[in-house]
C-alpha cells in the first residue's frame, strides 16, 4: 500500500507564493509508485484546505501562485487530517512551508502534538535556524566564522535611534539590514551610506520587530546543501551563486522573477577549500540539531576566509530551485531527493516522546 504524504504549502509568511511553487515541485516529481500525494494549501489568513492536485502551482511571467481563502476545510487533531468529514489518512506530512508559521517550529511543534512523521527540522532547530541573531551565536561556538553585525529591535529604534545608527556607523559602510526571521531576501537592504540606514531599517521591521544588522562580506556567494540519507548527514558539491550585475545583492527579485541568477556547479574554486565548506556545511547541520535537509549559506573571501551566512531549514524546492540543484550535480536526482526526506521523515527521532 502507498503511504499517504500530505504535501502542505502556502502559509502566512511573505514566502507564501514561493512555499506554493515549491509544493508544485514535489508534487510533479514524487515517486508515485510509493507514496500518493495530497495536497493542502493554507491561505495568507492561516485557513487550511483541501487543493486539487491540479491548482496552478507555478509562477506565469509576475504572476505568483496563492491558496485562495475558500474551499474545502482541512482540520488537524490527534485523529488526523479531517476534510468533509474524513480521515484523509497521511502518513508523513511534508510541510514545504518557508518563514513564520512553516519554518520556525509552529507547524512542527503541531505536528509533533498530532503525532504525524514530518519532514525536516523538530521546533527547536526549526526555530533557532529561522532566527538568526540566536543561529549566528552557536555558528560561532562551533567553530564557524560569521559576520560582525548587531540586533535592533523597532522598540529600541523608537526609543533611541542616535544609539542605533551610531552602531551601524561604527560597523562602517555598506551594512546589509535584514529581519532576523525572514527568507527569500525580503525586507533585506545593502545600505550605503548613514542617510540610508533609518528607511532601510524600519522596511525590515515591516517583515519582524527584530532585525539584524552586519558587515558586508566582500566575497563570492557559495551554497551548499546537506541532506540525511539513510540516517547519515551528507554534503553536496558546492556552487557558486551567479548575480546579473545589474542587481545589489542576492534579493528577491534576482532569487525568483527575473532569471537573473545562475549557480555554477562545482563552485570554480580549489577543492581543499571546497572540501572545507562542505565539512562546515554539516558541522552547522549539526550544530543547531537540524534533521531532514538544509541549505547552507557562505561567503568566500579573496583571502579564502569562510563566513557562514545562514541555514535554510526548508529552501527553496522547485526543480530549479538551487537545493535540488546541488544535489543533482552530486548524483541524487530530485525524485530521490524527495524519497530520502519522505525516509528520513519515519526514522528522524528528536520530539519530546521520541515519536
Amino acid at each position: 500500500m502507498k503511504e499517504r504524504v500530505a504535501i502542505i504549502c502556502g502559509g502566512r509568511s511573505s514566502e507564501h507564493e514561493i512555499s506554493c511553487t515549491s509544493a508544485g515541485g514535489v508534487l510533479s516529481s514524487i515517486d508515485r509508485n510509493i507514496y500518493e500525494p495530497v495536497l493542502i494549501g493554507i491561505s495568507k489568513s492561516g485557513k487550511w484546505f483541501l487543493l486539487a492536485e491540479d491548482h496552478p502551482l507555478s509562477i506565469i511571467g509576475t504572476t505568483l501562485p496563492t491558496i485562495p481563502e475558500s474551499g474545502t476545510p482541512v482540520t488537524l487533531s490527534i485523529d488526523g487530517f479531517i476534510a468533509a468529514g474524513k480521515n484523509l489518512n497521511i502518513d508523513i506530512a511534508f510541510p514545504v512551508l518557508h518563514g513564520p508559521y512553516g519554518e520556525d517550529g509552529t507547524i512542527q511543534g503541531l505536528l509533533e502534538m498530532t503525532e504525524i512523521p514530518y519532514v525536516g527540522s523538530g521546533v527547536l532547530s526549526s526555530a533557532v535556524a529561522m532566527d538568526k541573531s540566536f543561529a549566528k551565536p552557536i555558528f560561532a561556538s562551533h567553530g564557524i566564522k560569521v559576520a560582525a553585525g548587531f540586533v535592533a529591535r523597532a522598540s529600541d529604534w523608537q526609543k533611541d535611534k542616535a544609539s542605533i545608527q551610531k552602531a551601524a556607523d561604527q560597523l562602517g559602510y555598506p551594512v546589509f539590514v535584514k529581519p532576523a526571521r525572514g527568507g527569500s531576501s525580503r525586507g533585506t537592504t545593502k545600505v550605503k551610506s548613514a542617510a540610508e540606514f533609518g528607511a532601510a531599517l524600519e522596511e525590515a521591521h515591516r517583515f519582524d520587530p527584530k532585525a539584524l544588522v552586519e558587515q558586508e562580506i566582500s566575497g563570492s556567494e557559495i551554497e551548499c546543501a546537506v541532506l540525511e540519507i539513510d540516517g547519515q548527514v551528507k554534503a553536496s558539491l558546492v556552487g557558486q551563486i551567479k548575480i546579473n550585475a545589474k542587481y545589489e545583492f542576492y534579493d528577491f527579485e534576482a532569487k525568483y522573477l527575473d532569471g537573473a541568477t545562475t549557480i555554477e556547479l562545482p563552485a570554480p574554486i580549489d577543492q581543499k577549500i571546497a572540501d572545507e565548506i562542505r565539512a562546515k556545511a554539516v558541522a552547522a547541520f549539526i550544530s543547531l540539531g537540524c534533521s531532514g535537509l538544509a541549505r547552507v549559506d557562505f561567503f568566500l573571501t579573496p583571502s579564502n576566509e569562510i563566513i557562514i551566512n545562514e541555514l535554510n531549514t526548508m529552501p527553496g524546492f522547485t526543480a530549479t530551485s538551487v537545493f535540488p540543484k546541488m544535489w543533482e550535480a552530486t548524483g541524487v536526482s530530485y525524485a530521490q531527493v524527495i524519497t530520502h526526506l519522505l525516509q528520513a521523515a519515519l526514522t528522524r527521532n528528536n520530539a519530546v516522546l521520541g515519536n
